[in-house]
C-alpha cells in the first residue's frame, strides 16, 4: 500500500506538470506516453501468441498523432499531412506480404486495434486542449481532475456500499452503486471546477464530467475484458502498486473523444 501511494503521488505530479508546462512539453509528454502505451498493448498481444508488427505499429502512431498535433497547433500546411496518412498505414498491409505467418490478417488486425485503442484515444485528449483554437490547458487538467474524481469516488462508495455487481464476468469488484457514486462525486468536482475555469457554464463541465464518468468506466471494462480475453491481470509492472500504463489511462481510452466531441461543438456552435 506504501509503493502504491507513493507512486500515485508522483504519478499525479507529473500528469499535472505536463499540462501546465506548456504545449510543447504538453505535446512531447503525449505523443511518449501513447507510443508506450502501444508498445504495452503490443507486448500483451504478443503473450496471446498474436504478432502485431510492433516496429511498423509504432511508427504510424508517430505519425498519427505528430499530425493531428501540428494540425491542431494550426501550423502553416499542416493539415496536408493527414492527407499522407494512408501511405504508412498501408504499410501495415504490404509488410505482411513478406512474412510466413499462418494468420497475416489476424496480426494486421492486432496492428491496427492497437492504434485505434490507445494512439487515437490520446489524439483526442491531445485535442483537447486546442478546442477553441489555441492552447488551454484548462480542458485537460479538468478532464483529468474529473477522471481522477470518478475513479476515487467510485471506490469509495464501491467498497463501502457496494452490492449489484456492474458487469461481474469482466471486473468482479465494480458495483452499481460504485458507479453512481463516482458520477456524483466527479459532478461535485466539475462544479468547482466552473468556479475556477469559466470557459465552460456549470452546466456544461457537469455534463462533461458525466460524460467522464459514464464512458471513462466503459474504458476500464473494455481493458478488462481485454486483459481476461488474455488471462493476464495488469497490462505492465511500469508502475509499481498500479500495473501498467493502461491499466491507469483505461479510463480516458473511451472517454477523451466523446469528451473532446461534446466539447467541439459547444464551444464552435
Amino acid at each position: 500500500m506504501k509503493i502504491r501511494a507513493i507512486t500515485g503521488f508522483f504519478f499525479i505530479i507529473v500528469m499535472v506538470a505536463s499540462v501546465l508546462l506548456g504545449h510543447y512539453v504538453f505535446g512531447a509528454f503525449y505523443l511518449l506516453l501513447s507510443c508506450f502505451c502501444l508498445w504495452e498493448f503490443y507486448g500483451l498481444v504478443k503473450k496471446a501468441g498474436f504478432k502485431p508488427d510492433v516496429t511498423t505499429g509504432l511508427l504510424n502512431g508517430i505519425f498519427i498523432y505528430a499530425a493531428f498535433a501540428l494540425a491542431a497547433y494550426q501550423s502553416e500546411g499542416a493539415h496536408k499531412l493527414l492527407f499522407l496518412l494512408p501511405v504508412p498505414v498501408s504499410a501495415i498491409f504490404i509488410q505482411e506480404l513478406f512474412k510466413k505467418n499462418k494468420a497475416p490478417f489476424t496480426n494486421i488486425g492486432y496492428t491496427y486495434l492497437g492504434l485505434i485503442f490507445t494512439i487515437m484515444p490520446f489524439t483526442f485528449f491531445h485535442g483537447l486542449a486546442y478546442v477553441n483554437g489555441s492552447f488551454n490547458f484548462h480542458f485537460p487538467l479538468g478532464f483529468l481532475l474529473m477522471l481522477w474524481a470518478n475513479d476515487t469516488g467510485a471506490y469509495l462508495v464501491g467498497s463501502q456500499m457496494g452490492r449489484n455487481k456492474l458487469f461481474e464476468r469482466h471486473s468482479p469488484k465494480k458495483t452499481w452503486e460504485g458507479l453512481i457514486g463516482g458520477i456524483i462525486i466527479t459532478g461535485i468536482a466539475a462544479y468547482i471546477i466552473s468556479i475556477y475555469y469559466t470557459e465552460l457554464t456549470a452546466q456544461q463541465w457537469i455534463i462533461s464530467g458525466v460524460i467522464i464518468s459514464c464512458f471513462g468506466t466503459t474504458g476500464d471494462l473494455i481493458e478488462s475484458m481485454f486483459k481476461r480475453s488474455i488471462d493476464v491481470k495488469d497490462s505492465g509492472g511500469i508502475l509499481p502498486g498500479h500495473g501498467g500504463l493502461l491499466d491507469r489511462f483505461d479510463g480516458l481510452l473511451i472517454a477523451a473523444p466523446i469528451v473532446y466531441t461534446y466539447l467541439y461543438f459547444i464551444t464552435n456552435a
